[in-house]
């Protein structure tokens, strides 16, 4: 299966490092590193490592981890790989790979986790199984990303612009993309279907701020996360119309303070048996 994670430009991962890591990405991290079964001389496969988080915080954390990391933007590796220099010689490595499982070997890895996968719900059960092929018995399989209930305000003022315009197809769409968003439930039963055992799914509630419409459109969270998720929700490839309708309605509606994003972090933690 492809990789899921965007390929990003020289300049996109710097914008990614310096401000999604710290205000957006970290949310999950957090939840993955606190879900982490640390184990001596763990082997930890990051998929879709973008410019490595949360790879130091793991490699200070497990006593002897090693850690690899595949992903198939080129800028954003190289941006990791210098993070990792600094460390000295350290056993972080990172590998260009546009697929899964590509050239690692199966069950050779003590853990496999993901951070915000943008994916489909079969492209996600996809996802699990090929993590779950590449850890051994009784590795640990993680996977961080929005829930049911995220964006929610997005989704209102989406569903808000189809009932203006009379578009009961971008309506339908809406309805269905919303409803198939992954709960605790249904992450539980697709780590199952995955062929994944003793599992365990966390949820944060919290709120992303956002100044204005545009702020929100502008945002480098937005832009290079967010947007590119809510595009995968609905499998719809314009949006321009939709998201201009949202920008102008958050400044209309939130005009006297600013916008509480709802976010729903989860994280679902399985282990091979």
């Amino acid at each position: 299966m492809l990789i899921p994670s965007p390929k990003l430009s020289a300049a996109d991962a710097a914008i990614l490092e310096t401000f999604v890591v710290p205000r957006y990405l970290s949310l999950y991290g957090d939840v993955v590193l606190e879900m982490l079964l640390a184990s001596d001389s763990a082997r930890v496969l990051h998929v879709g490592c973008r410019t490595g988080y949360p790879d130091r915080k793991i490699y200070e954390l497990v006593d002897g981890a090693v850690i690899v990391g595949i992903d198939p933007s080129l800028p954003a590796l190289e941006l990791a790989r210098n993070k990792a220099a600094v460390l000295g010689e350290v056993p972080i490595e990172y590998q260009v790979a546009d697929e899964l499982p590509g050239s690692l070997e199966a069950g050779s890895f003590s853990h496999a986790l993901s951070l915000h996968p943008i994916t489909s719900d079969e492209e996600r059960l996809n996802l699990m199984q090929a993590m779950n092929h590449l850890v051994y018995s009784g590795g640990q399989v993680l996977l961080a990303l929005p829930l049911r209930g995220s964006f929610q305000e997005v989704a209102d003022l989406l569903r808000e612009y189809a009932l203006k315009h009379d578009d009961g197809e971008f309506s339908k769409t809406i309805e269905a993309a919303m409803a198939t968003r992954p709960t605790i439930e249904t992450l539980h039963e697709q780590l199952e279907d995955a062929g994944l055992d003793d599992i365990d799914v966390e949820i944060r509630q919290t709120e992303l701020p956002f100044d204005s419409g545009r702020a929100f459109m502008e945002d480098p969270v937005s832009r290079l996360l967010i947007l590119p998720e809510l595009r995968s929700w609905l499998g719809v490839g314009d949006l321009t119309d939709p998201m201009a309708y949202v920008r102008d309605a958050i400044d209309k509606y939130w005009s006297e303070g600013k916008l509480g994003l709802s976010l729903n972090v989860g994280c679902a933690s399985g282990r091979r048996p």
